[in-house]
């Protein structure tokens, strides 16, 4: 059995929560510089240098890609050889988010309740699931979630007569609605199975993978080249002002379900795909 002192956890999760959010991620930093390359637009070419430019600024100044800095959503496995003292591990990652969104001058973006809307003050508590693990490590990543592409998601239960043709009108019937509203160019995750909440789960966890690395999976593999081919003949185009470039990747993931379903979730991200990762 290996034990943990909470603070390390929060220590951690501060750092994480910083660094995710002023670091743009490499394979979307390289993503958007290929698109620049293919992109026809003269305004599309104009906006996709100016995105460019912000993220390196953020980078070498140590400021926020984006002044939504999202609500911190955490993928966390737990291995069960761990045990944490000093504190929960909820309370130490809730903790971290706190400290992390006050040291770092990042946005506070959560309410207490979604109705009264009253702010938290300290962007807590974050969205955090959970998977047991073998082993005596901690790993956890950290995706802070801006809510202009949260917003243009959706979930959708379809029949399994549907199939994967339904699985491509879902997706692009849920881009071409988004249209310019979350900020493209866009990643897509998409969660196919499980339950309506398992499918919601896998598209945002999709969203965490790299972008340079496709499925295992061949049929999902060609989905996911696809889909962007598709997605990117809409014409949206960068900021939604036209163009060819209104995706830089679509990250499909699945799991079985029930023989009466076919639960589809699109969960749809900026620009500013931000996470941040690292093991205990």
């Amino acid at each position: 059995m290996r034990v943990i002192e909470s603070s390390v956890i929060t220590n951690t999760v501060k750092n994480l929560c910083i660094t995710s959010n002023y670091c743009l991620n490499d394979d979307i930093f390289k993503a958007l510089q290929e698109g620049l390359s293919t992109e026809e637009s003269d305004i599309g070419k104009g906006i996709l240098e100016n995105i460019i430019e912000n993220a390196k600024l953020a980078k070498t100044d140590e400021m926020p890609i984006c002044q939504d800095t999202g609500m911190a959503v955490f993928f966390v496995e737990v291995g069960q050889d761990v045990h944490i003292t000093g504190g929960s591990l909820t309370e130490a990652i809730n903790e971290g988010v706190r400290r992390g969104y006050k040291e770092g001058y990042l946005r506070k973006s959560v309410v207490k309740d979604p109705i009264e809307r009253v702010n938290t003050g300290d962007n807590t508590p974050a969205i955090i699931h959970y998977d047991i693990v073998d082993g005596d490590r901690i790993k956890i990543l950290v995706a802070p979630k801006g809510f202009g592409s949260e917003n243009m998601s959706g979930v959708k239960m379809l029949k399994p007569s549907d199939g994967i043709e339904g699985v491509k009108n879902f997706v692009i019937e849920t881009v071409d609605k988004a249209g310019p509203n979350p900020c493209p160019p866009i990643v897509i995750g998409v969660g196919i199975g499980g339950t309506m909440e398992k499918a919601a789960i896998l598209a945002k966890k999709a969203l965490t993978r790299s972008i340079d690395v496709r499925s295992e999976i061949e049929y999902v593999r060609n989905l996911e080249s696809e889909l962007l081919q598709l997605i990117n003949k809409l014409g949206i185009g960068p900021a939604g002002l036209g163009g060819r470039v209104t995706s830089l990747a679509v990250n499909v993931e699945v799991y079985p379900t029930h023989i009466a379903g076919l639960p589809v979730a699109v969960n749809i991200n900026c620009h500013a795909t931000r996470h941040a990762e690292t093991i205990i």
